[in-house]
């Protein structure tokens, strides 16, 4: 049986869903939410928390809770990368239409505001093993932030690994003043003879380190995934891994596999 305040929070989860409490509407005090569903102040208290964990309502000191508006919800796909394959060879001016961030959320790029930083960095002893070179070995590690315009939260956290004297034949690929770059990771390897033949998503779920919690804007309770995406050459070489950071309450990862039909 569900306790008070996980009912509380379900009636009001439905109420703001519904529309009966809109964005932007600012909530019944503590006080008459609790006379409402005669409990305790602190009963009120633990269903709220559970909703501000979840991004429903925003608490402003000074001023009381209100309904949050939604945020955009990112669904990555398994046909993302075959997509983002597919653009590689497209004109410049058709890959920068959109980009991933636009694919997964279905917004404009005029959205987003896109933050990126290149440095090198030797490789530690696990991603040394991927990619099957020394430890030690210079590696090119770029971030990634994007935000949408007027969230408190990055959509994500991206931490993306390149074998710096294999990208090094191109030096635009070791800029970051290049970003957002046209056609993504795709298209950069293209420019130096790279053809990504198939990649791996390993996903797990964890509870968010502190810094985490606050560049995504998520609350306590929320958990994040954390997708480590391996991108694997023609020639069966490891040419990028990307360490993915997702907050839990607005990502949805979808994995379509096609069966082999039995015969008739």
């Amino acid at each position: 049986m569900a306790a008070k305040y996980e009912r509380i929070a379900s009636d009001l989860r439905r109420k703001i869903r519904s529309g009966e409490l809109p964005p932007g509407r600012q909530m019944p005090s503590q006080t008459a939410l609790a006379e409402h569903y005669r409990v305790s102040v602190p009963t009120v208290q633990q269903a709220l928390g559970i909703l501000q964990a979840e991004g429903m309502i925003d608490a402003v000191q000074g001023l009381g809770t209100f309904v949050r508006k939604p945020r955009p919800q990112v669904r990555r796909t398994t046909d993302r990368y075959r997509w983002e394959k597919a653009r590689a060879h497209l004109p410049a001016e058709q890959r920068q239409r959109e980009g991933a961030a636009e694919h997964d959320t279905g917004l404009a790029f005029e959205d987003f505001e896109f933050f990126a930083e290149y440095h090198p960095e030797p490789a530690d002893d696990e991603l040394a093993g991927l990619f099957a070179v020394e430890p030690g070995t210079r590696l090119l590690h770029r971030v990634y932030r994007t935000r949408l315009r007027g969230e408190d939260g990055v959509l994500s956290l991206i931490d993306s690994y390149l074998v710096y004297d294999v990208v090094a034949a191109n030096p635009d690929l070791l800029d970051a003043a290049k970003e957002p770059w046209p056609g993504g990771t795709h298209h950069q390897l293209l420019t130096v003879g790279i053809e990504i033949d198939r990649i791996t998503d390993e996903v797990t779920a964890r509870p968010p380190q502190a810094e985490e919690a606050e560049l995504l804007g998520i609350g306590p309770g929320v958990s994040v995934l954390k997708l480590r995406k391996i991108s694997t050459d023609t020639t069966d070489r490891v040419v990028e891994i990307s360490d993915v950071v997702m907050p839990g309450d607005r990502t949805v990862m979808v994995y379509t596999t096609q069966l082999d039909r039995w015969p008739q």
